[in-house]
């Protein structure tokens, strides 16, 4: 068990708690509401239970909740990251992954990938980059394509639960 080096869950009122955990799913504060509201015993201040009820709460959201989640997010190298307008966690994810060192044609094959996996899903490219860099996410990208609806949206919210889970590694 794996506690948080920097707060105390349990302790927080349903605010401080809120505040938290906003953005451990990208702009769904609504995630960490109905994660405190659950009961805010122990579980909650180890890092695997506070994510596994997370997880469990978007796994059991509608699929329209959970589809406005998904493209809550940032595409992967986009305009947004290239104007500087991603939260702090999705810059440093992408920077971690070295994305903001693409050579003009990555840029160029990231754009094309986005509007091409956008215009065949209907929602964006998710992937949780933490530990890989930008060959590696072309690499997914140029893979996953080739699935089908059904594979990507589950696909999409098993990385949105991985990203969660690192970024709340980092509390």
């Amino acid at each position: 068990m794996s506690r948080f080096q920097t707060l105390t869950p349990s302790q927080l009122s349903r605010e401080d708690f809120v505040s938290a955990f906003a953005d451990i799913y990208e702009h769904s504060p609504w995630v960490a509401e109905k994660a405190y509201d659950l009961g805010a015993d122990d579980t909650l201040n180890d890092i695997d239970g506070l994510h596994q009820r997370m997880a469990d709460i978007l796994l059991s959201a509608s699929r329209e909740t959970q589809l406005a989640l998904i493209n809550a997010h940032p595409d992967l190298a986009g305009k947004a990251a290239v104007r500087g307008e991603l939260t702090a966690s999705s810059t440093s994810e992408q920077a971690g992954a070295g994305i903001q060192d693409c050579t003009a044609e990555e840029f160029a094959r990231f754009t094309e990938l986005n509007d091409a996996y956008k215009a065949k899903f209907g929602f964006i490219f998710i992937m949780a980059v933490k530990g890989s860099n930008r060959h590696q996410i072309l690499a997914a990208f140029e893979e996953r394509i080739h699935n089908s609806p059904e594979q990507e949206f589950a696909r999409a919210l098993a990385e949105i639960n991985k990203i969660a889970l690192f970024r709340l590694q980092q509390l």
